[in-house]
């Protein structure tokens, strides 16, 4: 069975979240909206994009951060009955053209996260871009292997139940760490992953809520606390490469 949704966490993005909504219902996915306790100028746009068909709004009464939401917006997808949940973000800098590439490839191979591997035009910070690779280097070594291409792009459908399984067994980062921070757990429990490449333009509305020095330091964290997660785990991981 293969029964996709959309999962959107909001923080303030009134101004671009109508557009992505629209996209994504164009797409044929019914959309959960997870209101991040977003100011009332947004709370109000959220509100009334939820009356709409297929379009299911939870809020949060506290800021949870991205990751928070959209462990909230899995969480409800697999109650609403969704067996797949396609990540979005609500700044309109995924390709939502590429929906349904994504979706008939989940449909393919239901087991597999779908991730997007990003294709940069000239609107992304270069300071972004380049600090981009030493999470790549440190994801690759926290792995022991090249299999994730890219960790941060938050565009990927995950299949329910392993991405629950592990939520429920594991803290995983709630903020700008989530995206990074999942797929490598989900990596040592040999999750399927297939990768497909998409755009990404920095962003629709103008508004971002990466903090330079405290997600900075937060995602430095994680690493940390992978690498030595990883050095738990590197005899098992070598003896089952080195089986296969």
């Amino acid at each position: 069975m293969h029964n996709p949704c959309a999962v959107i966490p909001v923080y303030n993005h009134e101004t671009a979240i109508t557009t992505v909504v629209e996209a994504v219902l164009g797409s044929g996915l019914p959309c959960i909206l997870v209101d991040d306790a977003s100011a009332p100028s947004c709370a109000k746009v959220l509100d009334h994009l939820a009356l709409r068909e297929k379009v299911f709004l939870i809020r949060l009464a506290a800021n949870q951060g991205k990751g928070g939401a959209v462990m909230t917006g899995l969480r409800e997808a697999a109650r609403l009955g969704f067996t797949h949940a396609l990540q979005v973000d609500a700044d309109g800098q995924h390709d939502l053209q590429d929906i349904g590439t994504f979706i008939e490839q989940s449909r393919a191979h239901p087991e597999a996260i779908i991730c997007g591997y990003p294709q940069y035009d000239a609107s992304v910070p270069k300071g972004r871009l380049y600090a981009r690779y030493l999470t790549h280097v440190m994801v690759w070594i926290n792995t022991l292997s090249l299999q994730i291409r890219d960790s941060m792009c938050g565009f990927r459908v995950y299949p329910l139940p392993p991405v629950l399984a592990l939520i429920d067994s594991a803290k995983i980062g709630k903020r700008m760490d989530f995206d990074s921070d999942i797929l490598v757990r989900l990596a040592w429990r040999n999750q399927p992953m297939l990768w497909r490449p998409t755009r990404v333009h920095y962003p629709l509305d103008g508004v971002s809520h990466f903090r330079l020095l405290h997600d900075n330091v937060l995602i430095s964290s994680m690493h940390t606390r992978l690498f030595f997660g990883m050095l738990l785990r590197a005899p098992a991981m070598l003896w089952q490469r080195w089986r296969t």
